[in-house]
């Protein structure tokens, strides 16, 4: 037999150590970038994710558009929206960090199940026919920031799980079917965001109210008794935007409501508010929307209102609102947009009335003209407020 000869054979193995060395390298990228298929097959977090979602699919009733016929296989992070990412305590480890089937138009409901996935970030399914309450063990996503369930048919009372997930700052839940009372405490979670517009709630605005750090509030379209409180001055630092309209809101606006120089946007039409508005309401110099529709508001409407620097669009038709002066007088203002439609003249303008919200004593006496004062913003002109119309007084 012939022998090897070792500087013939130093080439050969040489190459096979650079062969491999070349593979671990690989390797090792590979498991910085993307787990291997075996590391997620072994991931107990996967795994329980795993667990989560087939129990999930077992719940669902309809999914006309086919969107979770990925969902087969232990191999998670490629079904159709699911997504994964490094853990939040462990950046080693892949685990499913957010769930997005909005417009998916599934049907069905939500297992206790869905609790097994403990990171969580966001849980997105709006837009959807889901039903039934939250599951309680939603209390278990500790990571979990964004929650909107907007948009389906989910009932019972409100959903008193939200109020246990510590890390939630943005909270969707409008149009669907939850009644009953809202928890005080829910104005104390650290909030971003806040959707609860369109449910059958029935609750009144508690004193805590000002305690919430929303930069955006909707509460439209539920049953809201008494009034807007006075510690809404305490959002002046973080609020932008609040809408509570069609809620039957009464009382006059407080005060406060002029510490709020940040806000962008004030919608509280189509309610029983009453009073005059409040001169404090100059102080709100970031106005750019002001909806005031469909309530009982009286009085004079101060220029100071309509003298607002970033105001486009104001809104107070259907009141009994005093004009004592002609529309001329507000048309020098630029940037503005002024309806003053259906409220009461006292000395020779007034808007077109709505007249189940004319005094008759007024309109037999002071009703000399009616106009229909409806000013829009048109961006090419420098003065806009004028009257759009007129028409001559009935005798």
């Amino acid at each position: 037999m012939a022998s090897l000869d070792p500087e013939k054979e130093e080439p050969y193995y040489l190459d096979l150590l650079i062969h491999w060395v070349f593979i671990v390298v690989i390797l090792l990228i590979s498991l910085k970038l993307k787990p291997l298929e075996s590391q997620k097959l072994n991931n107990p977090r996967l795994m329980q994710a795993h667990a989560a979602l087939e129990a999930w699919t077992h719940c669902m009733t309809s999914d006309p558009n086919k969107i979770t016929s990925t969902w087969s296989g232990p191999n998670v992070c490629n079904y159709t929206g699911i997504y994964c990412a490094p853990a939040p305590d462990d950046s080693t480890i892949f685990t499913v960090a957010g769930i997005d089937l909005k417009n998916a138009n599934i049907s069905g409901s939500l297992p206790e199940d869905l609790g097994l996935l403990t990171d969580l970030d966001f849980f997105h399914i709006n837009s959807n026919r889901f039903t039934g309450p939250l599951p309680e063990n939603f209390t278990k996503l500790a990571y979990l920031y964004e929650l909107d369930i907007s948009f389906n048919q989910f009932s019972g009372p409100f959903p008193q799980v939200v109020l246990a997930i510590p890390s939630l700052r943005y909270l969707d839940i409008r149009f669907n079917n939850f009644a009953g009372d809202v928890p005080s405490s829910l104005f104390d979670l650290k909030l971003d965001a806040l959707f609860i517009n369109n449910n059958k709630f029935q609750f009144s605005l508690p004193q805590n109210f000002g305690n919430s750090p929303v930069s955006v509030m909707i509460l439209s379209n539920n049953d809201i008794k008494g009034s807007i409180p006075s510690s809404v001055a305490k959002m002046k630092d973080t609020l932008n935007e609040i809408i509570i309209s069609n809620t039957g809101l009464a009382g006059p606006l407080p005060q406060e409501i002029g510490y709020l120089d940040k806000v962008t946007v004030f919608d509280v039409s189509f309610n029983r508010l009453e009073g005059e508005l409040p001169g404090t309401m100059q102080g709100m110099k970031s106005l750019e929307q002001l909806v005031l529709k469909h309530n009982n508001f009286s009085g004079v409407v101060p220029t100071s209102i309509c003298m607002l620097p970033k105001l486009k669009h104001f809104d107070c038709s259907n009141n009994y609102f005093h004009v004592e002066t002609a529309p001329d007088t507000y048309s020098h203002i630029d940037n503005i947009g002024c309806i003053f439609k259906s409220n009461v003249g006292t000395i020779s303008y007034v808007s077109a009335p709505s007249y189940r919200r004319i005094n008759p004593t007024i309109m037999s006496t002071d009703l000399k003209k009616k106009i229909d004062w409806a000013v829009t913003i048109d961006s090419s002109s420098s003065s806009s407020c004028s009257p759009s119309s007129s028409s001559e007084a009935a005798s």
